[in-house]
């Protein structure tokens, strides 16, 4: 063998275990991500939004900390959950918060497992609906001197938009907001995240369900909700390992009840976005949308 084989042999040797040393990527929530290396068990990729009403409008509202059965006993929800379509067995992605927020609005937790404050690359839901022109709107209640220096009731973990790009976006604003908003033009993706004590973390099922009992009317009483509206609520994360949590999907003259079907945060996630026409982020190209929940008695599917 000449010297210039051996040398080029060499080489290619090299290359190729230069190649196979080289760690996997992290996943990161763009909107074709690579296939997560444990998929999640819902069903083959979607990474296209599926049909969705034109000037579909989507309400998220985000509670805390409650099992699914202590989120029942509040009056006002069971009341909701008796005549509007119940996730029977949705479950949180992980523990605590933070990721769990992460993962609703990018499809990833990024590997986060702590509340602490983390510089992530520009991008989730919100980069999403703004670079498609869609109007959107996070109300943080509590938020009275920005996203980063607002004292108590505020959180910033439960803000999951001021982490991407490391900047808080102009759409997210006091929960001051909310009721002029709902009584003029309602924006395409309304984000609420109630302070510390109405979302159930500091304080007892009651209090969080009677302020859920002052919001929602507002949101069922706007024609944007009306009009093929949908209207989420779910709740942060568990308190076991379980994780199971309530999330109702509230949306005008409803046909199933109930599902059974195994759901979680990237569920809620890909629904919002075949909603509002967007491709699904992170491990929601992965997971079934809410669309047994979205069967309507007048249009058969809105999902």
């Amino acid at each position: 063998m000449s010297s210039h084989v051996r040398a080029f042999a060499l080489a290619l040797s090299l290359c190729i275990l230069a190649a196979c040393g080289r760690p996997a990527a992290q996943l990161q929530p763009t909107p074709t991500p690579a296939a997560p290396s444990t998929p999640t068990p819902f069903g083959s990729p979607s990474p296209e939004a599926s049909p969705t009403p034109t000037a579909a409008h989507v309400f998220v509202i985000v509670m805390e900390n409650h099992s699914f059965a202590q989120a029942m006993s509040g009056p006002y929800t069971a009341k909701l959950a008796a005549k509007y379509p119940v996730a029977t067995e949705y479950h949180a992605v992980t523990h605590p918060s933070l990721p769990n927020y992460l993962a609703l609005t990018s499809g990833s937790t990024w590997g986060i497992a702590d509340d602490g404050y983390h510089r992530l690359p520009a991008g989730g839901l919100g980069s999403q609906l703004t670079a498609a022109g869609v109007e959107w709107r996070a109300y943080m209640e509590g938020m009275s001197a920005g996203c980063f220096n607002s004292p108590y009731p505020y959180a910033l973990k439960h803000n999951p938009f001021a982490y991407y790009g490391s900047g808080c976006p102009r759409q997210v604003v006091p929960f001051t907001h909310f009721a002029a908003d709902m009584n003029g033009e309602v924006p395409r993706l309304v984000w609420i995240t109630p302070g510390l004590c109405h979302d159930g973390h500091d304080c007892a099922t009651g209090v969080a369900d009677r302020w859920l009992s002052q919001i929602v009317p507002k949101i069922l009483a706007t024609s944007a909700w009306q009009d093929n509206g949908l209207l989420l609520i779910t709740w942060d994360e568990g308190v076991d390992r379980n994780n199971h949590v309530l999330t109702l999907v509230v949306h005008p003259h409803p046909m199933t009840r109930t599902s059974s079907a195994a759901y979680d945060h990237y569920s809620l996630l890909a629904t919002i976005e075949d909603r509002l026409g967007l491709p699904r982020l992170g491990h929601a190209v992965y997971a079934r949308a809410m669309t047994d929940l979205l069967q309507s008695t007048q249009t058969q599917s809105l999902g």
